[in-house]
């Protein structure tokens, strides 16, 4: 096992806003998370990308050479803005101008990959307690499922979490720890680590994998229960889209899994019943043998799941 030593800060965001990635094929993206179940609206930067339970955008395309993140906007309370200002800068952090098609709002820096990130005054789009999972079950004498044909396609009802690509996970770690206020949930030595937002938060909201290169690994989105899960894996096949990784369970976050990968090598998770850590709670959190914490239950890990397809880019 890898030693580590904690450094959080004092203040901390709370939510994801949303993300901003470049890919190089508009109408692709547009398909694909049509497809997915999330309502994607044109606009003339691009496209977002909302999902069925909120009006919250939570996630923006814009037309680029590769795929690749172009930002990560981090939602906090109005009163830690400046403190969070201030401990970015304690933490060593470089600030940075927005994106040419991001706002001026809060302040923009570099985390240690060099990702562009904003830190904004926002609502919290993280739940603040866990819904229970929903499963189509029934008494003596009365049908659970009905036909095929009576369910309707699979809307995810919000973003639950990222998983970017580093070529130095503990370093990542420590950098979210002490200028944004990130807690360590979980991890698997120095190969894979989930964080979570102390405000009330799924086990992980940011996680991070070891790689050669920094990189977009995935999003995932929350749906009710692993009927909506499995339903979800066969709306994708149908529509064109069969790699990826699932149906499954995962050890760390608990949550029941389908991996769908999207046209430029990253995926799109539908994800059902993860782990929550309560405001104020200190989570137990472990250091986890790799082979013992990926998957509960599921197919073997496909070799495209652990591939980066930003690994061959140069970035500036």
């Amino acid at each position: 096992m890898s030693t580590y030593q904690s450094s959080q800060g004092r203040y901390g965001v709370h939510s994801i806003d949303h993300f901003a990635l470049e890919i190089p094929d508009l109408a692709q993206g547009k398909f694909f998370f049509d497809s997915f179940g999330l309502r994607v609206e044109e606009k003339p930067e691009g496209l977002e990308l909302y999902a069925c339970d909120t009006p919250h955008r939570w996630g923006r395309l814009f037309k680029g050479a590769h795929k690749r993140l172009a930002y990560l906007a981090l939602n906090c309370y109005e009163q830690d803005l400046e403190p969070l200002r201030e401990q970015v800068k304690t933490a060593g952090g470089r600030f940075a101008t927005p994106h040419p098609l991001g706002t001026g709002e809060g302040f923009w820096l570099r985390d240690a990959d060099d990702n562009l990130v904003q830190v904004r005054v926002g609502e919290k789009t993280m739940p603040d307690s866990k819904k229970p999972a929903s499963f189509r079950n029934a008494a003596a004498n009365e049908r659970a499922v009905l036909g095929r044909s009576s369910y309707g396609k699979i809307h995810p009802r919000r973003l639950s979490h990222v998983l970017m690509f580093t070529p130095d996970v503990l370093r990542q770690v420590k950098f979210y720890e002490a200028a944004l206020g990130m807690r360590m949930s979980d991890r698997a030595q120095d190969l894979i680590a989930f964080t979570h937002a102390r405000h009330g938060s799924d086990h992980h909201m940011i996680a991070l994998a070891k790689s050669e290169a920094k990189g977009w690994h995935h999003s995932s989105w929350d749906v009710p229960g692993i009927d909506e899960v499995g339903q979800g894996a066969d709306q994708m096949e149908q529509a064109g889209f069969k790699a990826g990784w699932g149906t499954g369970r995962h050890v760390l976050g608990s949550n029941y899994f389908h991996y769908v990968q999207d046209p430029w090598g990253s995926f799109a998770e539908y994800s059902a019943d993860i782990d929550y850590i309560p405001k104020g709670e200190i989570w137990d959190t472990g250091d986890w043998p790799p082979e013992d914490s990926l998957y509960l239950w599921g197919p073997p890990v496909p070799e495209i799941f652990l591939a980066n397809a930003e690994a061959s880019l140069t970035y500036k």
